[in-house]
């Protein structure tokens, strides 16, 4: 009895050991229930947040698609567009005879026929003192460009030209240069009954633009006749350029073009031609080079800078629409045949003036071997 007391006892207890062990066991059930619990609630707050982020996300993305589909379909109409102009372009430029000419035709609104047709033009080319207050004309060059025959050519006249009525009673204000300061156009007149040309066009080069358009170009490669070397104080004028092939910058240009004599007196050599009459020769010798020159390769992306500065310095009755025309043709033209030439005549002193007193049926001689007659 006292055993089977025992072991009733000893169960008893065993019971209640399990029973303990029992409740720790879902105690650490219900806390590892409660872990999770807590995870899975700071794993859900996570996920809206993230959720919250993926979904701006995919309105960005979407948004982005579409301005990306809204500019590729922009750049497709644009390239179709671009094609079929470039394509009517080239059958227009093929009609007007291709190449550079035929896309200039086309460029410019022209036709073959208005181009074929095109006339002599004839510009004068001035250059005005800027440091006196008279304005005369330094330099007088008639230019002419006839497309047809794609000839041109330049003739110098003498800045000292008499243009009065009786030599006896000659004044200064008989002398050619002193017109400008009245009135362009009373000039063009002057020169018109001189030369027996249709002159209608001017254009007044300030020194500024030649300074700058040889610099922009990077200087012109030019052979000095002589040594030059000549002060004038009163004009702030040096001129200090030595014999031979050498690049010109601009300073130098205008050195170059505006000498006539060195201060001991000395000048080109008559072979030449003195004083005014080399200062002629070189002016047209340096342009003719500075043409050439300007229009090489390297240049053709300094074409705008050129343009600006010559209609930033320059006065002129020519407007874009009249030399338009000619580009096209301009194009073939030949810069080595230009024909450089000075108005014939002689110098004579009249009334205790120098003047220089051009030989009329010399002029007209040579404006019909040059062909400058205008055909309209």
């Amino acid at each position: 009895m006292k055993k089977i007391k025992n072991n009733s006892n000893n169960n008893r207890k065993k019971i209640k050991k399990n029973t303990k062990y029992d409740e720790i066991e879902q105690d650490v059930v219900s806390i590892k229930s409660s872990k999770k619990d807590f995870r899975i609630r700071e794993n859900s707050t996570k996920s809206k947040k993230e959720i919250k982020r993926e979904k701006k996300k995919i309105r960005r993305d979407e948004k982005r698609k579409k301005v990306r589909a809204f500019f590729l379909k922009l750049f497709l109409i644009t390239l179709i567009i671009i094609t079929i102009i470039g394509i009517c372009f080239y059958k227009k430029t093929q009609l007007n005879g291709g190449g550079a000419r035929g896309a200039l035709i086309t460029a410019f609104g022209l036709s073959v026929e208005k181009v074929e047709s095109l006339d002599t033009i004839n510009i004068l080319l001035l250059g005005v003192s800027e440091d006196i207050e008279s304005k005369l004309t330094d330099t007088i060059i008639l230019c002419s460009y006839n497309p047809k025959k794609q000839s041109a050519s330049m003739i110098s006249i003498p800045r000292d030209t008499f243009i009065g009525k009786s030599e006896s009673t000659a004044k200064g204000s008989d002398k050619i240069n002193s017109l400008y300061s009245k009135s362009p156009e009373k000039l063009l007149t002057t020169v018109s009954r001189v030369t027996g040309i249709d002159v209608n066009y001017y254009a007044v080069v300030k020194t500024q633009a030649l300074i700058e358009i040889v610099n922009i170009i990077g200087g012109v490669n030019f052979e000095v006749p002589i040594d030059m070397d000549y002060d004038d104080p009163t004009q702030d004028l040096h001129i200090h350029l030595k014999k031979g092939m050498q690049k010109i910058n601009g300073e130098e240009a205008e050195q170059l073009l505006r000498f006539r004599h060195n201060n001991d007196g000395t000048s080109y050599p008559a072979s030449y031609g003195d004083n005014d009459y080399g200062r002629m020769k070189t002016q047209r010798d340096f342009i003719t080079q500075a043409a050439k020159q300007t229009i090489i390769f390297k240049n053709i992306f300094k074409a705008k800078n050129i343009i600006d500065t010559i209609f930033e310095n320059i006065e002129t009755n020519l407007e874009l629409n009249h030399l338009l025309p000619y580009l096209p043709t301009a194009i073939d033209f030949n810069i080595d045949s230009i024909v450089s030439n000075q108005l014939p005549g002689i110098s004579k002193k009249c009334n205790d003036l120098w003047f220089f007193v051009y030989d009329e049926k010399e002029t007209k001689k040579l404006v019909k071997e040059l062909e400058l007659i205008s055909e309209s």
